[in-house]
């Protein structure tokens, strides 16, 4: 008897421990707050604001965009490329919008939103190197950053290049810079943004005409938690409709941006992936 009294107590606090789990909308609400992992190190998705010092950017705005859904302030808090999907695991933040990939293999740790963004993924040399292609990078050292796609798309378009990773994109770009490595990888419209903040010298560099990888980029949900995803999408879905999707994409990337990148060639709709 005491048995079965024991084993049905331990049955109501899993199924009691279950339901809090996946209650995270409620909880967020409760403590008023929905805490955004973002870079802070990858503009125009996500930087500081030099006039401002605040957190800006695409990623930022989708961030705040929630937040409002379900009627929370936002709290920013930045991390590292490495640690963006152990910290959203362990319930250090509740969202990531964090330049992040969407793809198979990290669909079995979280879940993902809506595409967000589709980039291409480009190689940026210096214009004496004698590198024309992707494929002369064959056998040379590229940097991009730790615990990003772009480690593994470069080895995959190229086997025999040596990748050195570093924490953040602009230490990374820094290295290829100063001919530590022959070249830096990293999502187009960051290299398109990397070469308007150089200035006269941006003609010494180029940016090599093949794409390694097409990423469709998507904000980062904990493992299990639809509720929240249906908020997310949802607030997706509003920004779309009511062309504000269309207007963020052109203050950040577009013709109203110094990136001046082509008119927008997807939409908030789907998280599907090839």
């Amino acid at each position: 008897m005491k048995r079965r009294v024991w084993i049905a107590a331990v049955a109501s606090l899993v199924a009691a421990s279950g339901m809090a789990h996946a209650d995270q909308v409620a909880d967020i609400q409760k403590k008023g707050e929905l805490v955004v992992g973002v870079l802070g190190t990858d503009e125009p998705l996500s930087f500081i604001d030099p006039k401002t010092r605040e957190l800006a950017g695409y990623d930022v705005d989708l961030g705040k965009a929630v937040a409002a859904k379900l009627g929370v302030k936002p709290v920013f808090k930045q991390i590292t490329l490495a640690a963006r999907i152990p910290e959203l695991q362990q319930g250090h933040i509740d969202l990531l919008a964090a330049s992040l990939t969407h793809n198979k293999e990290r669909e079995a740790q979280i879940d993902f939103s809506l595409t967000t963004f589709v980039a291409g993924q480009k190689v940026l040399v210096k214009a004496g190197s004698g590198i024309k292609d992707v494929a002369d990078l064959a056998g040379k050292r590229v940097s991009t950053a730790k615990g990003s796609s772009m480690e593994v798309n470069i080895k995959n378009a190229v086997p025999t290049v040596t990748v050195v990773s570093f924490d953040t994109s602009p230490q990374a770009l820094v290295a290829m810079q100063q001919g530590k490595v022959a070249a830096f990888v990293n999502e187009d419209q960051s290299l398109a943004r990397a070469l308007v903040q150089m200035g006269d010298q941006r003609k010494d560099y180029v940016m090599l005409p093949t794409s390694i990888s097409s990423e469709p980029l998507a904000l980062g949900i904990k493992k299990g938690e639809a509720g929240l995803k249906k908020v997310v999408d949802d607030t997706l879905r509003e920004l779309e409709a009511g062309g504000k999707a269309e207007s963020m994409y052109e203050h950040w990337f577009g013709q109203q941006s110094a990136l001046k990148l082509p008119k927008r060639s997807f939409k908030f709709e789907t998280d599907k992936i090839d």
